[in-house]
């Protein structure tokens, strides 16, 4: 018998809260594999991450029905709504405030996300995470996310940045 090559579904789910309904029932019921299982290991992996969409890839083996399930990071704009609270951005991002994050939920965010962006260092971090900020109407600090980047280049921030962004 040859080998058939793994079936992989991608699917958007909130943390703790997969169900086999759509998209996850209907895209695993032609693979033969045990959909109750696929969405009971995928809550358990996703728990952390309980009110935040989270990108979810699983991977079936038609020839024995196992399955594994890899948990990706929530964009950055859902962590950056969980940090203050709120269900979406402002739909006027420029006139409506709807929060402010402080520097050091911007690392705790950066850190978070440190194994999806391209950041060699905190400082660089800090700036792409802000700089989804200026399309959610998200101050950072009291002030607009353009100004407070241009605080991070001019070393205003240096000493509360100046550490890793990944450990090791």
């Amino acid at each position: 018998m040859s080998e058939t090559k793994p079936i992989i579904v991608d699917a958007m789910v909130e943390g703790g809260k997969a169900s086999g309904g759509p998209p996850i029932g209907p895209a695993l019921g032609p693979t033969g594999v045990n959909i109750f299982q696929v969405v009971t290991k995928i809550n358990e992996v996703t728990q952390a991450f309980a009110g935040l969409k989270v990108p979810v890839k699983i991977t079936v083996n038609p020839n024995d029905k196992s399955f594994t399930v890899d948990v990706g990071t929530p964009p950055t704009s859902a962590l950056i709504l969980k940090e203050i609270g709120q269900p979406k951005g402002s739909g006027e991002p420029n006139t409506n405030i709807i929060g402010n994050l402080t520097i050091d939920q911007i690392k705790s965010i950066a850190k978070g996300k440190a194994s999806d962006i391209s950041a060699l260092n905190m400082k660089s971090a800090a700036l792409i995470v802000s700089g989804t900020c200026v399309s959610m109407g998200v101050t950072v600090e009291g002030k607009t996310a353009k100004e407070f980047q241009q605080d991070v280049r001019d070393g205003v921030w240096d000493s509360q940045l100046d550490e890793p962004l990944r450990e090791g």
